[in-house]
């Protein structure tokens, strides 16, 4: 498209932003489960099973004491690298330590190296003592709930987490197809950081919820269920519930009928329990099924029951983003079909006035051509002359842009955040905290609706504009899609749900604290920024699509101007140039059709390429060293 000048900013800026969604977007898989269900065993099983040991570290007791995300960027070294968990001391979120790469601790990772990778990951199993009061400045300690309390040691100190936050970076072949795994620690942990409850794991793709085969579902995996993974209007369709430590209930006094009957009874009533279909409730043996994979072991393997959830995550989760970039894809390449072969036929329909032009003028003397020259001259000084009145529609159309830019800024985002920060600093318990949330969330939404109904005159006005202007100068313009703000609104619902789980009588004594709703608002503020600045993004583009539209076919215009002008230059230079022109015009039309087929026949590569099934079970027995290469 540049080499044939049919790329102008906006399809350039689609095009851009469409590589980088399929290039970037990132399909992230939530662990989450209480202490000692077997969570990091089961990411060793399903990832690191190829070095033939455990490469997360899944000791008895409590092991992941820090959130630890497990990703590939390709502009990033293999590297584990560490948040201090005093950064909680401080205002900044979590996501703008993640923009400040010093204040993390890094350590660089040998993929051919299962040792070196096993000592390293033990560093987000890493505690550190600290005085009660640092407890309770961290957030985990809390004089209201002393059953929730850690223990304290001979000398009045509390055990707390290192890090605050572990990302790993490692070339893994389904973390380099875009996945990320997201490891979370026990309900505690997870309560304690307002930012992984109300921003990671509800912005998960899917979460897969470990509860131990023996004991079910217990008080505290129901917690942790019902108040941080499942509230109402979620789609549990993202839940997968894993089973895990089936081969507890292996018992050698018992027969394999007998076993299966229990696993299936244990199934049914979580699956009832939480809520769920049994098909989203998968039995599993993590130790089983990573012992067979190191041992090749088939048999075991299939016992463990380890393949059906791969199968789950690898059609289920992988299938699932392969589906949106293909949404995405053939929208965007569908709009630019369109708009490219707008520009084609423009310049066909020059071409063939050009032709007609000029074949008139077969037999006719040098003062019938010189009286053509000042027609076209004079058509030209009429056209440069209307420019007047496109640069008054393009004056009112920023206009009321800018009433749009005003709704969705920094700005609005901001006083909202300064509002809900002033009802929540009142002291004493906040009784009053969830009409403050409803109250804000409410005048968000009332925002994107007019934002909505701005943009829905802009987009009348520009439909009547364009079709003026092609009845008056012979465009094809055809104002852009309208921007659908609609699915902003539902990330504002879903938002506002994740932080009402936040608002229950079990977080009250916390919200009571400033710094911890503090935090809380900070989390809040990291998320809507997102939302706000997509949707001023989506208009943004709507705009520059409009404009750089009329900028096209106005550039055109100009363009079959100057050929026409030159055409008559060369026809009364030379008695033959007419000829000559006319033949020019008709490769010109040739290449025309060429390009369009060529444009036609890769889009169309684009759009229809098949459906790839994830054979996902193959995938994570390949070593991270082979898939780096």
């Amino acid at each position: 498209m540049k080499d044939h000048d049919l790329i102008d900013s906006a399809v350039e800026e689609r095009l851009r932003r469409l590589e980088s969604q399929v290039r970037a977007d990132k399909v992230m898989v939530a662990f989450v489960a209480e202490f000692s269900r077997g969570k990091s065993e089961l990411i060793n099983a399903i990832f690191f099973a190829s070095y033939k040991r455990r490469i997360m570290p899944a000791s008895a007791g409590r092991t992941t004491m820090c959130p630890t995300e497990l990703g590939y960027d390709a502009d990033v070294p293999p590297c584990l690298r560490l948040l201090p968990i005093e950064t909680r001391l401080q205002p900044q979120a979590l996501m703008e330590w993640r923009l400040v790469p010093e204040k993390w601790t890094r350590i660089d990772l040998d993929v051919n190296n299962s040792s070196q990778l096993a000592s390293a990951f033990e560093k987000v199993a890493e505690t550190r003592r600290v005085t009660k009061e640092e407890a309770k400045a961290l957030g985990f300690w809390h004089d209201e709930v002393p059953e929730d309390n850690p223990l304290t040691d001979a000398q009045g100190m509390v055990e707390v987490p290192k890090w605050r936050h572990a990302l790993i970076n490692i070339a893994h072949p389904l973390l380099k197809q875009g996945l990320v795994i997201l490891d979370t620690p026990g309900l505690n942990a997870i309560g304690a950081e307002p930012e992984l409850t109300v921003n990671l794991i509800p912005q998960a793709h899917a979460v897969v919820f470990i509860l131990a085969a023996d004991t079910g579902v217990t008080k505290s995996d129901l917690a942790i269920w019902r108040e941080h993974l499942i509230s109402e209007g979620d789609d549990t369709d993202s839940r997968l519930v894993v089973l895990n430590k089936i081969d507890t209930l292996w018992d050698a006094l018992s027969t394999p009928e007998q076993v299966r009957a229990q696993i299936a009874r244990q199934r049914a009533s979580s699956a009832e329990i939480l809520g769920l279909p049994e098909s989203q409730v998968i039995p599993v043996s993590a130790q089983k099924g990573l012992v067979a994979k190191v041992t090749n072991d088939a048999d075991l393997l299939e016992a463990s029951q380890l393949p059906l959830l791969e199968t789950a995550l690898g059609q289920g989760v992988m299938g699932q983003r392969q589906k949106i970039l293909r949404s995405a894809v053939n929208n965007n390449i569908g709009d630019l079909r369109l708009e490219t072969g707008r520009v084609i036929n423009i310049r066909r329909r020059d071409l063939a006035e050009q032709a007609q032009e000029l074949t008139g003028l077969r037999g006719k003397n040098i003062s019938v051509i010189k009286v053509m020259r000042g027609r076209i001259e004079q058509e030209q000084g009429e056209f440069d002359a209307s420019g007047g009145k496109i640069h008054a529609v393009r004056s009112v159309h920023l206009k009321l842009l800018r009433e749009v830019f005003a709704l969705l800024g920094n700005s609005t985002l901001k006083a909202e955040m300064m509002q809900l920060t002033k009802a929540l600093r009142q002291p004493g318990i906040k009784l009053g905290v969830r009409k403050a949330y409803t109250q804000t969330f409410e005048r968000l939404r009332a925002g994107l609706a007019k934002a909505q109904s701005s943009s829905g005159d802009i987009h009348t006005m520009l439909n009547a504009t364009f079709r003026q202007l092609n009845a008056e100068y012979g465009f094809s313009l055809q104002a852009p899609r309208e921007p659908d703000l609609a699915r902003f609104q539902a990330d504002l619902d879903l938002v506002e749900r994740s932080h009402n789980q936040y608002l229950g009588v079990s977080n009250v004594l916390r919200l009571a604290q400033p710094e911890f709703a503090d935090r809380l608002v900070r989390a809040l503020a990291t998320r809507l920024r997102v939302v706000y600045e997509s949707a001023l993004g989506e208009v943004e583009l709507w705009n520059k699509s409009a404009a750089s539209q009329l900028d096209a076919q106005l550039r055109e215009r100009r363009r079959n101007f100057g050929r026409r002008i030159e055409a008559i230059e060369r026809i009364q230079e030379a008695a033959s140039g007419l000829d000559d022109r006319l033949n020019e015009i008709q490769l010109q039309e040739q290449s025309l059709d060429q390009l369009d087929t060529k444009l036609l026949e890769l889009t169309s590569h684009l759009i229809n390429i098949p459906t790839v099934k994830q054979d996902f079970a193959s995938r994570v027995s390949r070593p991270a060293a082979l898939s780096a290469n």
